[in-house]
């Protein structure tokens, strides 16, 4: 049965899911609804959300190899692999997935951080206020069963980027943070920046 976690909870993944190796990080979102702005203007661009895995050392990126992202889609050891982008977030259910393997995580890595950002926020004036029904869930990859789920809530009017949570080791066991906390930085490269 899937806890459905508020923000700031922890959940262990190892204690209630014996031998717990493979798991999928699904990310979703909806675009609210726009109203247009007069007969003849453009139809306002789709928004494009990014997510990305920040594989951090000692609570820090170590080097640009450790971010999984639409430009690098596997983790240099294996362990992690983004399956791509979405570029609208239309449609049901995970509109990215990034499948982690907790057993070939070197152990020199103690967290792996979900964000996400809307690509050309600035210059598309777009933020995540536009955004409706986000959530981050994790799978257990060997059943599909999904085992935790937090849906963002709050009013992240004016944010451009989000960081939805973390899969950290603790004390040899596997963990997830629900962190949802909007920020304004407007690329992975900023993202990245918070944990260098």
């Amino acid at each position: 049965m899937s806890i459905s976690l508020q923000k700031g909870q922890k959940v262990n993944l190892s204690k209630d899911n014996a031998g717990l190796s493979k798991i999928v990080i699904g990310l979703g979102w909806d675009e609210a609804q726009r109203q247009k702005k007069g007969l003849f203007s453009a139809k306002p661009k789709a928004i494009d959300c990014d997510a990305s895995a920040l594989v951090l050392t000692g609570g820090k990126v170590a080097a640009k190899k450790d971010v999984v992202y639409f430009g690098n889609l596997h983790h240099v050891s294996g362990a992690i692999q983004h399956m791509g982008d979405n570029l609208t977030g239309a449609g049901d259910g995970d509109d990215e997935q990034i499948l982690v393997d907790l057993s070939q995580v070197p152990e020199s890595y103690d967290r792996i951080v979900i964000v996400v950002n809307i690509y050309h926020a600035v210059q598309r004036k777009q933020h995540f206020g536009m955004i409706q029904n986000a959530f981050i869930r994790l799978v257990d990859g060997r059943n599909n069963n999904e085992m935790c789920r937090y849906n963002l809530t709050d009013d992240y009017s004016g944010m451009t980027a989000m960081i939805f949570g973390e899969v950290y080791r603790h004390n040899g066991e596997w963990k997830f943070n629900a962190i949802g906390q909007g920020t304004n930085d407007v690329s992975v490269g900023d993202l990245v920046n918070r944990y260098s």
